[in-house]
């Protein structure tokens, strides 16, 4: 059951540092909060707000509380294919085709924008909404060639099976480089309006935007285009995962998808909670209202969830977005080597090495225990176990 922790603050986590409390009380302590901050199961610290907060707002936004990495979430393809019909195939030689087809690393963009037949047409949506809406993307002249690219840290590519044995596609990224300078420059606006002003804040991180001034609206404007980008940017990723394994396990192209689900985890809407309409951040939280699909990933090396949301109202209709860390990476580092991950790895196909030492899933929360305090958030539709893992260094 959920647990009043603080003023404003109702906590679904049963495992809460007091980092991550404090966090949560003091954005909760913002006045325009309404009618309180709800922290997901996976809650931990993060940037100004904890990681796995869901903030509701009247009249003013927080760019800090969405992030840098604006729009990130999960896609996920469910297909034709079972256990049985790939259990031949080397799963090695997909893993490669798939880190041929999608740049991986942060700063590793694509080359060309002409190797797909389908990227052109997103591209020129981007553009034309850019367009549209007066959104200067002048500081990113690459945003183009980022399109379809990873990135690194926690984002991944996954082959799973269900618990029926079904073959899914699966992975986690957002809106880049792009999405980085847009969330910088509004959250550096928003700080200084503030020191402006002589608001006295909790944290510099909980910077805001009042409703009705020119900066909110330009911010509200240049977020909305980045998580286009990001929704955009994880369909690209799909499309090109989904023509590999179509190449792999000898399916006829466009046969091989037979359901998908995209959504995000970092982002702000407007929606209507506790009788107000209110902007509804959700940071590392995903969209859990009834009957809405979603992803609930784990670490790699555990289980993933396909997710039906329950639209439960005490959450604010949110529901975690993973597993959620326990150790820094710096202290993950410390604790375990490139032989406990493969230990961890075993029967999962993935590049060995030091680099992701820090996404063991050690490191990470317990994603049973997660999904046990989610359940009045949503409920499971399809439990997924990995047999490939893709991550960006």
């Amino acid at each position: 059951m959920p647990e009043m922790i603080a003023p404003k603050v109702l906590s679904f986590a049963t495992s809460l540092d007091e980092k991550t409390r404090d966090q949560a009380a003091q954005t909760a302590s913002m006045p325009f909060v309404h009618s309180h901050v709800a922290l997901m199961p996976d809650a931990h610290v993060g940037m100004g707000s904890a990681v796995g907060t869901v903030i509701p707002t009247l009249n003013a936004v927080i760019p800090a509380a969405v992030g840098v990495d604006i729009g990130c979430g999960m896609i996920a393809a469910e297909t034709v294919l079972t256990a049985a019909d790939i259990a031949d195939l080397d799963l090695k030689s997909l893993r490669m085709s798939v880190e041929s087809a999608i740049p991986l690393s942060p700063g590793v963009y694509n080359r060309s924008v002409d190797r797909y037949d389908f990227t052109r047409a997103r591209l020129d949506e981007l553009s034309a909404l850019a367009q549209e809406r007066g959104v200067d993307l002048s500081h990113s002249p690459t945003w183009q060639r980022q399109l379809g690219s990873l990135g690194g840290g926690n984002h991944f590519i996954e082959l799973c099976l269900d618990e029926r044995d079904r073959v899914w596609l699966f992975l986690h990224s957002g809106s880049r480089g792009v999405g980085n300078k847009i969330a910088q420059r509004h959250i550096k606006i928003a700080q200084q309006l503030c020191k402006r002003w002589w608001i006295d804040l909790p944290s510099p991180e909980l910077a805001y935007l009042p409703q009705g001034t020119p900066e909110f609206s330009a911010y509200l404007t240049d977020l909305k285009w980045a998580q286009a980008f990001a929704f955009e940017n994880r369909a690209e990723m799909m499309d090109r995962f989904v023509r590999a394994v179509e190449h792999w396990a000898d399916v006829t192209r466009g046969e091989l998808e037979t359901d998908r689900v995209n959504c995000h985890h970092n982002y702000t809407v407007t929606e209507k909670h506790f009788g107000k309409q209110v902007w509804l951040t959700r940071k590392g939280a995903i969209n859990a209202a009834e009957g809405v699909r979603g992803m609930i990933p784990g670490s790699m090396g555990t289980r993933s969830y396909v997710v039906r949301g329950k639209g439960d109202a005490a959450g604010l209709c949110s529901a975690p977005h993973g597993a959620g860390r326990q150790f820094s990476r710096t202290e993950a580092r410390k604790r375990f080597t490139a032989d406990d991950l493969a230990a961890r790895m075993t029967g999962i196909e993935y590049r060995h090495g030091a680099e992701w030492i820090d996404e063991i899933p050690d490191a990470y929360k317990d994603i049973d225990q997660v999904m046990a305090d989610a359940v009045d958030l949503v409920e499971v539709e399809h439990e997924l176990r990995q047999l490939l893992n893709v991550k960006g260094t």
